[in-house]
Parts: C-alpha cells; sequence; structure tokens
C-alpha cells in the first residue's frame, strides 16, 4: 500500500489577502474641447489692390482740397508729419492715430539699403464708416 503524506489541516481562521492596484490598458477617451466662437469673430480677407499707390504729391493735393488751406501751407505741414512718422516707427514706437488705426509693429528686418518693417494695422470700422459720412468744413 502507498502512504499518503499527511496534509496540513485547514485553519479555520481567515486571513485578509493584500489586493495591489494593476494598472488598466485600457485608453481614456480626452475630452472633446468646446468650440467656442466669440461675438466679435475676424475673418481674413486678402485684397490685391488694383488702386495705384498713394504718393505723397497726391497725398497734399487730397489735403488741399478737403481743408481748403493754400497748397504752400499744407506741404510743409504733411512733409513734417512723414518726418515725425517715420522716426517714430525707426524708433520701434507703436502708433494710435485714429482714424488710420492702431499700428503695431511685429519684427523688423535691416539691410545695408532698406529697413522692413512687418506691422498690423487695426482700424476701427465704426470710425471709418463716419469719416465718409462726414467731410470737415474748410478753416478760414
Amino acid at each position: 500500500m502507498a502512504t499518503r503524506k499527511a496534509t496540513p489541516a485547514k485553519s479555520t481562521t481567515s486571513r485578509a489577502k493584500t489586493i495591489t492596484p494593476t494598472k488598466r490598458t485600457t485608453a481614456v477617451p480626452k475630452p472633446v474641447a468646446k468650440q467656442v466662437t466669440p461675438a466679435n469673430v475676424m475673418t481674413e480677407t486678402s485684397t490685391v489692390s488694383t488702386m495705384p499707390e498713394l504718393k505723397k504729391q497726391e497725398l497734399v493735393d487730397m489735403v488741399v482740397t478737403r481743408s481748403g488751406i493754400k497748397k504752400k501751407f499744407a506741404k510743409p505741414v504733411v512733409e513734417a508729419v512723414m518726418e515725425i512718422l517715420a522716426s517714430s516707427l525707426e524708433d520701434g514706437r507703436n502708433l494710435n492715430l485714429p482714424p488710420l488705426g492702431k499700428i503695431k509693429q511685429n519684427r523688423a528686418k535691416e539691410s545695408s539699403t532698406t529697413r522692413v518693417i512687418i506691422a498690423k494695422i487695426r482700424q476701427n470700422k465704426a470710425t471709418l464708416a463716419a469719416l465718409k459720412d462726414t467731410v470737415p468744413e474748410a478753416a478760414e
């Protein structure tokens, strides 16, 4: 006969079994970001100007027509304003000139003969519309 080994008797006291959490391998879906549309949505428009560029002489003529002053008085004022704007841009200043708008310089590139300024111009449409409706009276 074969002899059996005695197996230990099971104890009647229960032991608490420690459970270690395991990592889940299932992917948790990422929350979808809400698309918020602000009240003043800016749309980008690209326009190719078919108008000829505005030159200084034409600007002086327009100032004379609109203001009613003589050309010999308007030309030095327009030239002085242009020089002040050029020096302000050269110094890196941002401009706030209604109704022209806010001109904010982003960056500038310089070569041996030129300086290219990349800037944003932000105009208020209400101001531009009001400007089209009214023409100032000639100064006396």
